[in-house]
Formats: C-alpha cells, structure tokens, sequence
C-alpha cells in the first residue's frame, strides 16, 4: 500500500510539474518572448480524428446490424407496436441529427488543423440562422414529445372494465402475484397487516379478499386486457417485461398501474422463434439491493379457453390457510364457507 501511494505521489509531482512547464511556455507565446512553431503532430492528429471518425462509425453499423436481433426483442402486445415505432422515429431524428454533428465535428479538426498561414474568419452572428436552429429543433421535440405523453397517458389509463387484474407485489428479493376472485375485485391490503402467513399484508376482514388466490407465476390470456396493479413492500422496484414493453417503477406507498393487451401466447412466441424453452419473463430493472438479480418470474400467455380453466383450478389464500381468518369476524367466516362450498 505505502509503495502505491508513493508511486501515485511521484505520478501527480511529475504532472504538476509538466503543467507548470506548459503554463509557462503558454505565457511566453501570448507576451511574444517566444514564436508558436507548427509541428509535423498537427498533421498526425487530425489525420487521426478522420481515423477515428471512420473506424468508430464503421464498427458502430456493424455492430447495431449484427446485433439487431439480440437488442430488438418480438413484440407481443398492442401497444408495444406504438412504443417501438416512437422509439424507431426518436432514433431516426436523433440519429441523423448525431452522424451529421460528429461528421462535422472531425471533419472540421481537419480541414482547419493549425497552419501559420491560416487566419480565423469572423462570423459575428447570424439572426435568420439563430431563428431556424431555434424553432427547427423546438418543434421536432414538440412532435416527439407529445407524441410520447399520449402513449404515455394511454397505458395508465383506467383499463377497460373487463380487463384481467392481478396485483403484482415487489420486495427484497421477489414478485408475489394476487387474483381476485369471481367477484373480480381484490381485496383491500395494509402494510400494518404484514406477518409471517401474511405476507402481502391483504385485510381478510375485506369479504373481496375472500376469493382472492396467490400465483406462482403471471397466466393470462392472449387477446385480452390486462391490469397490473403494482406496488412495493419496501423499497424501490420495477417491473419489466420486455416483449410487452411494459416498464413501470412499484414504489413503496405509492400504487402503480399498467394495462395492456398481449397479442401472443407463449406457444405461438416459441413457434416463432422456434425455441421450445422460451418464456416470457418479469424482471427488475432497479438496483434494489444484494438479491436484485434474483428477482426474476415468468408471464405465461395462453388461449382464453385453457385460462378460464387454470383460473377456475386456483385455491383461494383462505383455502390453503383457513387460520387467515382466525380472528375475522363471524359473518366473514360464514361468507369463507359459502364461497368454497361455490
């Protein structure tokens, strides 16, 4: 460790020194005591900008084609289609507007690399110019942006009244998945209520919660709308699902929602990419902790049909622990009974 550190200590005195070198000859070329001489490194430089500009332009092409596949991923839900095609113009106008920039950016450190017979043209402004860079870019972004806030506005939305609601829960380090019952209402939940056999602290005392079943992974079915409702036991999350481009933070105390429409099944998507293993996944995007990369769970998107039978086979959180509704009141026991007696 001493001899780093006195490695790094003669490291930073030599540069200070250089520095004080430099400082000092810049100095003397501004007073006139000495005459800047051009050097054969001027032509080098700029001849290596072009280089540069050449070799990372070709590698970045060749790279984004061979990879298209890998970072573009299928779509499968409605309005993934209207994401991808605002993200494909964002970075078509950006894009041209970078390539033409950095050309010009290189392009220029060699055409005007020093030469003592080159004098610097003065351009003192251009008001008509001023305007145009201005109000060109100011209206593109305002296309673009209003664009992206009614894509926006239009997923978390209210979802349509017949849409499927499962209630997705993070915390360190997992999902926990909830579906109403046949009533299609989830019962209420409170952080106070959490425990050991309650883990996603929902009031069973809510006779909506008496249905209410857990799920080891998300089924739904294709053609259909979807409700995520979204929240956070502890810290900050974020559900991802990529191939539904479905992106959204669960922040603890704060509710979120995401509706969508899967336009695939998980068969239909294997079919297609003609991998038997795939499947559709829920990930988290935020760095949540330790166990962030555990957090991993699958979406399986199947035919209405095989879904209103999968929902139908599903135990209720009362049924598997009948001691949830221990101290509940006596009419909400009765109305338990009735219900898995149905």
């Amino acid at each position: 460790m001493m001899g780093f550190l006195i490695a790094l200590g003669v490291l930073l005195l030599v540069s200070i020194i250089w520095m004080v070198y430099r400082i000092q000859t810049l100095v003397s070329v501004v007073k006139g005591s000495e005459k800047k001489v051009a050097t054969g490194s001027n032509k080098v430089n700029a001849a290596l900008f072009l280089l540069f500009l050449i070799g990372s332009g070709v590698l970045m092409f060749w790279y984004s084609i061979k990879e298209f596949d890998t970072y573009h991923l299928p779509i499968a839900s409605e309005h993934g289609v209207v994401t991808d095609n605002l993200f494909w113009v964002t970075m078509a106008v950006t894009g041209i507007v970078f390539i033409i920039t950095h050309i010009l950016l290189f392009w220029f450190s060699y055409r005007y690399q020093y030469k003592e017979e080159n004098t610097a043209a003065f351009y003192p402004d251009n008001n008509k110019l001023e305007i145009l860079w201005t109000l060109v870019p100011a209206a593109v972004l305002t296309v673009l942006v209003v664009s992206g806030w009614k894509a926006w506005s239009d997923i978390t939305a209210p979802a349509p009244e017949n849409a499927h609601v499962i209630e997705v829960m993070g915390y360190q380090f997992a999902w926990e998945f909830r579906y109403p019952g046949k009533d299609k209402q989830l019962g209420n939940y409170d952080y106070r209520l959490i425990n050991p056999t309650n883990s996603r602290g929902i009031d069973f005392t809510d006779k909506n919660a008496l249905d209410d079943f857990p799920a080891q992974k998300v089924v739904i079915p294709v053609g259909e709308p979807v409700l995520f409702k979204i929240r956070s036991r502890d810290v900050l999350h974020s559900v991802f699902a990529p191939h539904m481009r479905l992106k959204m933070d669960a922040v603890p105390g704060m509710p979120t929602r995401f509706w969508f429409v899967p336009t695939k099944t998980t068969a239909q998507m294997r079919a297609e990419l003609k991998d038997d293993e795939f499947v559709y996944e829920i990930a988290c995007t935020e760095v949540c902790g330790g166990g962030h990369f555990s957090m991993r769970r699958e979406i399986e998107v199947v035919e209405p049909e095989e879904y209103q039978k999968w929902f139908a086979e599903q135990k209720t959180f009362v049924e598997m622990d009948p001691a949830l509704i221990a101290d509940a009141p006596s009419e909400i026991k009765e109305l338990a009974q009735i219900e898995s007696a149905e």
